[in-house]
């Protein structure tokens, strides 16, 4: 059995194009003021052909519509892209399609459309249930939006999810526990709760350089507002089963499972990355960044990527281990090792389970409550 079966497949579709650019986002989204959706639809459908030929026999397990923002794609299109991706693959009995969506693009028609065309979960990028807060990151919408396309994506998805951010500017540690309790009030089965981090090349990062982003949380209260959002989930009955993603009993987004697990997964578009297993050897793909130069490179060349790497089972075996030690099921020793060609030091284990980091049982390694806030001072102890 491949190593990537452990995880299962999944196809990721990336969207490039917002309203607007969010001062703290670090991703790939662009804003146009015009897009063929048609020759979106062209480029998609020529690199699904493209994938599922690699890929053939394969049980598909989970689609993700990312982004940019996907809730702005016509429902027509993407039915047309789940359609060929029906034709092509096999799909699991618990098969998952997830779209992102912005509030400020949600509609109650555009997410029946989406309904429709076969999207049976929504992932909803809130961030903040303040107005005052929301101005501050950048967001077209208000709480009062957000609280009403929350209304609707709940009517039309019986699976919906939404991201808050939280250590932001001026911030308290009350203040947060007020606004998650609200949005734990209002959740239907899973939450993804960031901390706010500052990334080179964003206009946050810029100003952060400069002097210019006052009223950031310290690291003591930034850490903890991290444990309160752990106990008050908990309490909530959506336990953290990530770092970040809290989740009711079996809620959790079988997509991004696929990726902590270290399954395969197929990256269309610009920017989308992946990881391919092609006879016992598992690649790492990319894809051009540029929106234009992707979808020139699709109709010029015939594919959208821009390389494709074979990952040397060692490497393997790290991004195995930095990816399942996010999840609470933990890492398992055995995979480990045969994907290493080597067990990790039994030394290095038992020096982080005796200062409580990390518990050992069943086979298993997993991040404790105390380890999970630093994992990756826990990883260097481990792979160093």
């Amino acid at each position: 059995m491949d190593d990537w079966q452990n995880g299962g497949f999944g196809l990721y579709i990336h969207w490039p194009f917002c309203q607007s650019k969010c001062p703290y986002c670090d991703f790939n989204s662009h804003v146009a003021t015009s897009i063929d959706q048609d020759a979106w639809a062209r480029a998609y459908l020529a690199e699904i052909d493209r994938v599922a030929e690699e890929t053939k026999g394969r049980l598909l397990n989970t689609v993700f519509f990312g982004g940019g923002t996907p809730s702005l794609m016509k429902p027509e299109l993407v039915a047309t892209l789940l359609d060929r991706i029906g034709a092509s693959w096999t799909r699991a009995n618990d098969f998952e399609v997830t779209l992102e969506a912005n509030p400020s693009s949600v509609e109650a028609g555009r997410f029946r459309g989406f309904s429709e065309a076969g999207v049976n979960r929504i992932s909803m990028g809130i961030q903040a249930l303040n107005d005052a807060d929301l101005r501050r990151l950048g967001r077209l919408h208000s709480a009062t939006e957000a609280r009403a396309a929350f209304d609707i994506a709940r009517d039309q998805f019986s699976r919906v999810s939404f991201d808050l951010i939280y250590a932001r500017q001026f911030q308290t540690l009350q203040d947060w526990q007020s606004e998650l309790q609200e949005a734990l009030s209002m959740a239907v089965d899973h939450l993804s709760l960031y901390q706010l981090t500052i990334e080179q090349g964003t206009v946050f990062g810029a100003r952060h350089a400069k002097g210019g982003l006052s009223g950031l949380p310290d690291d003591d209260i930034s850490a903890d507002m991290y444990l309160v959002t752990q106990d008050i989930c908990a309490k909530y009955g959506m336990s953290a089963y990530e770092i970040s993603n809290h989740a009711r009993p079996e809620a959790q987004s079988r997509h991004n499972l696929i990726y902590w697990r270290y399954g395969d997964y197929a990256g269309i578009g610009p920017g989308a990355h992946g990881r391919l297993t092609q006879q016992g050897k598992r690649f790492a793909t990319h894809t051009p960044l540029s929106p234009q130069i992707w979808l020139d490179q699709v109709e010029r060349v015939g594919h959208g990527e821009q390389t494709r790497e074979v990952i040397p089972s060692p490497e393997q075996a790290l991004e195995y281990l930095m990816m399942s030690l996010r999840l609470t099921e933990g890492s398992d020793l055995q995979r480990y090792q045969a994907l290493a060609g080597a067990p990790l030091e039994v030394s290095r284990i038992t020096s982080l389970v005796d200062q409580g980091f990390l518990l050992r049982q069943d086979g298993k390694i997993m991040a404790t409550e105390q380890g999970r806030p630093v994992l990756n001072a826990v990883l260097r102890e481990l792979i160093t």
